[in-house]
């Protein structure tokens, strides 16, 4: 069976036009393949050694482990640790949770973009912080919350947000 990378429109930035990242990706899918559950797996390794899986690696994966794409796309879609795009080199995800919302997180949101000059679900220019929201985190006694990368800050106020973005900024 031939491969479906030759007959898909893959932009030249995409992991699978990368000779070593798609060696990374057939090595996940060929170990993967015969597993129970095997889409699930494949997605899970993919998004963490590749860092996102964009819609051509999910026709790939798909065509690969011979499901439909509706089943590897609807399993990207309904996580939300799976991501199609790729992520900057640090996060900063607003806590959207009912305590969080109540305690300020849309004027956080208003301050984070004027500071970053990105919307929620963007990366900067420079590639380095990708802005989310993201539901509780489970530290409603903090709220509003912010996560920098994997750090929870608590009690969070539009006048600390440049205080607590600067060193995921400052850093290369």
């Amino acid at each position: 069976m031939a491969t479906m990378t030759a007959d898909l429109k893959i932009p030249k930035n995409d992991p699978l036009m990368d000779p070593n990242l798609k060696s990374t990706i057939d090595q996940i899918i060929d170990d993967n393949k015969a597993r129970p559950g095997a889409t699930m797996v494949v997605l899970n390794e993919l998004q963490a050694k590749i860092g996102f899986i964009s819609e051509p690696m999910q026709d790939y994966v798909a065509e690969r482990l011979q499901v439909p794409i509706s089943r590897v796309h609807g399993v990207v879609t309904f996580y939300s640790f799976f991501t199609t795009t790729p992520r900057g080199k640090h996060t900063v995800k607003f806590c959207m949770g009912t305590a969080c919302y109540v305690g300020g997180t849309p004027q956080l949101l208003e301050k984070a973009k004027q500071i970053l000059g990105i919307e929620p679900g963007q990366t900067t220019a420079d590639g380095m912080i990708t802005m989310e929201i993201c539901r509780c985190v489970g530290a409603c006694s903090q709220a509003p919350v912010i996560v920098v990368d994997e750090n929870i800050q608590g009690k969070m106020r539009p006048n600390k947000l440049p205080q607590a973005l600067k060193p995921v900024q400052e850093q290369g």
